[in-house]
């Protein structure tokens, strides 16, 4: 008898256990979409334009290396049907070596694009949307792309709001203003979202697009080593909200959540990046009196190979 009422106050604590875990699991995702719709709603209050959420035939796979890639794309196309993709990023998450990789693709740079010819990279953009330029990197760079995310330079202003409240640290190595809507003033500073976005968009210089593809990798990696760990968790549902409005992805809410929460629960969030063309492996060339980037397909390719299995 004794026996079977310690087995029957066994199984009753057991239960009370358990339901307090179903309690937390239960309040944890009414608190993730409470605060997912409190970013919709903060976005949509504040948006002046908005993402087209268009949907978008992409083909991609996975990385043969084990890695998941994405096809980052900054646009300020203000509802232009046909515009190019300003910026061309691969972000490169590998859930095994628990590695973070970023490569920079120049927008000039003149490569074959299927079924088109050969022309700047991010014409494939306008020419067929996203899986015509996943098509143009897989032919010309050997990366396999798993998903896209086209995302407003407006949402990427709200969301580094959101995310930073004081600000990005940045040293600013000169004075900028020239077609980027703001004035930079040079020197170790916190920039909000709109002057973080004319930063890393300014290229009216000697080093003009060189200099802007390494200011936008800089300020990538100083976003993530400003994050704050797992202080930063909780925010994440919401600044997934906040980036919605201005975002069309073929990753869904739990893929975001996934790789978002992997990152900033690391104590390590080295990212390693690298620009394409390469040193060595480009030159300046005129076509049709339009200058373009001459590139050197197989040791850029190379290089690319070598930057990803590392």
């Amino acid at each position: 008898m004794r026996y079977e009422r310690h087995k029957k106050k066994k199984k009753k604590k057991w239960k009370a256990v358990l339901f307090v875990i179903l309690l937390f699991i239960v309040g944890g995702f009414a608190y993730s979409y409470f605060q997912y719709k409190q970013g919709v709603s903060q976005s949509l209050e504040k948006a002046k334009n908005t993402v087209e959420q268009k949907e978008y035939k992409f083909n991609g796979k996975k990385d043969r290396y084990g890695g998941t890639n994405v096809l980052l794309l900054g646009s300020d196309s203000r509802g232009e049907e046909h515009s190019r993709a300003d910026t061309i990023m691969i972000a490169r998450y590998h859930p095994d070596k628990k590695s973070y990789k970023l490569i920079s693709i120049m927008r000039d740079s003149y490569v074959e694009i299927p079924g088109h010819g050969k022309n700047r990279i991010n014409t494939a953009f306008a020419k067929g949307g996203p899986e015509l330029l996943r098509e143009t990197i897989k032919e010309n760079f050997d990366i396999d792309i798993q998903y896209y995310a086209i995302v407003d330079f407006e949402g990427f202003v709200q969301l580094i709001d959101e995310a930073f409240p004081k600000g990005v640290e940045v040293n600013v190595e000169k004075e900028m203003s020239h077609n980027i809507d703001v004035v930079i003033k040079p020197g170790l500073q916190y920039l909000d979202g709109e002057h973080l976005l004319g930063y890393v968009r300014f290229r009216h210089d000697k080093v003009g697009d060189f200099g802007r593809v390494q200011r936008q990798q800089e300020v990538v990696k100083q976003i993530g080593k400003q994050l704050t760990g797992i202080q930063t968790i909780p925010k994440l549902p919401k600044l997934i909200g906040v980036v919605t409005p201005f975002i069309n992805t073929n990753m869904d809410t739990g893929d975001m959540l996934y790789i978002g929460k992997d990152f900033l629960s690391k104590d390590n969030r080295n990212i390693d990046s690298l620009r394409v063309p390469v040193d060595g492996a480009w030159e300046d060339a005129d076509v049709n009196g339009a200058e373009v980037l001459a590139i050197d397909v197989e040791k850029n390719k190379e290089a690319i190979r070598e930057f990803l299995q590392k």
